[in-house]
């Protein structure tokens, strides 16, 4: 059965809306999918809505930055009370740092010459603000656009470049997440419930085992094998690993959008696919 459990859209980082997303999954094939949108849960209720219009069953999720001894990773959270007031105040808090974090970035970038109204930008965003949308709101203006081919020197420059450039190539332009000690969400998920998975683990380099034991003696629940961002040798080498430590397995696409009409490839189904009889344990997530 064709899963996926992790996906996002215009809620954080994505670029379809829930309903639209589910109609793209719908068309994939998938059966049983989740809306993992970064720090926020704004869309659940319409994404579960259009789930059940297309017949596919969906799981409550949740993308979180987390910290824990000195490492910062992102976390995948299912099947959790999403209505929770303790869970609503958290990521209201998440949202407002990041919120403060983009616009000191946003002035910076004035300062550097870009035309940006600030407050009227970050108004468009309720929740999570999202930086690639900020990116393309920002490549709106011809100044902006000439300026950034000549700050890149290069004419087509991609999206992960700009980002790259403006917001995190200095240690004075970084623009952090909003990480949580993973400690305090192991201690609200005991209050609301649901299982915390380690999101994927390989994508900056494989996941110290060590560190990993760690974090399933602090509350981990499981691990996400079946990913884009991972390679068949970094597949292996997670199902080892989750095997010994006995984790839950889980797969997802980490899809945002359909890419650009002038390549051929357009989105991960097109070489990716998360088959729920190849992961241990899944059925703890989607039962």
């Amino acid at each position: 059965m064709l899963i996926d459990l992790q996906t996002h859209s215009t809620y954080s980082d994505g670029y379809l809306t829930p309903s639209e997303l589910a109609a793209a999954l719908a068309k994939e094939g998938i059966k049983v999918a989740s809306l993992t949108d970064h720090n926020s849960v704004g869309g659940q209720a319409e994404f579960f809505s259009a789930c059940k219009k297309f017949h596919i069953k969906a799981i409550t999720g949740l993308e979180l930055y987390a910290s824990f001894h000195r490492h910062k990773f992102n976390l995948l959270w299912y099947g959790f009370d999403h209505k929770s007031p303790d869970l609503s105040k958290l990521l209201s808090e998440t949202q407002t740092r990041r919120r403060h974090q983009c616009r000191r970035a946003l002035v910076r970038l004035i300062k550097l010459g870009f035309k940006i109204n600030v407050d009227k930008l970050l108004a468009k965003y309720e929740g999570y603000v999202p930086i690639n949308h900020v990116v393309d709101d920002i490549r709106v203006y011809q100044k902006n656009r000439e300026k950034i081919v000549f700050d890149l020197k290069k004419k087509n420059p991609r999206e992960e470049e700009i980002i790259y450039y403006y917001f995190y190539r200095q240690k004075a332009f970084d623009l952090s997440n909003s990480y949580l000690n993973f400690q305090r969400v192991v201690n609200l998920r005991k209050k609301i419930g649901g299982l915390l998975i380690l999101c994927h683990p390989c994508k900056h380099g494989r996941i110290d085992a060590d560190f990993l034991s760690l974090l399933k003696k602090s509350g981990l629940n499981g691990i996400e094998v079946l990913s884009p961002h991972h390679s068949i040798s970094d597949i292996m080498y997670l199902q080892e690993i989750g095997q010994s430590l006995n984790l839950i397995e889980s797969g997802g696409s980490d899809f945002h959008r359909f890419e650009n009409k002038r390549y051929p490839l357009q989105s991960p189904y097109q070489w990716f696919r998360a088959e729920s009889r190849l992961l241990r344990g899944v059925e703890k997530i989607i039962k």
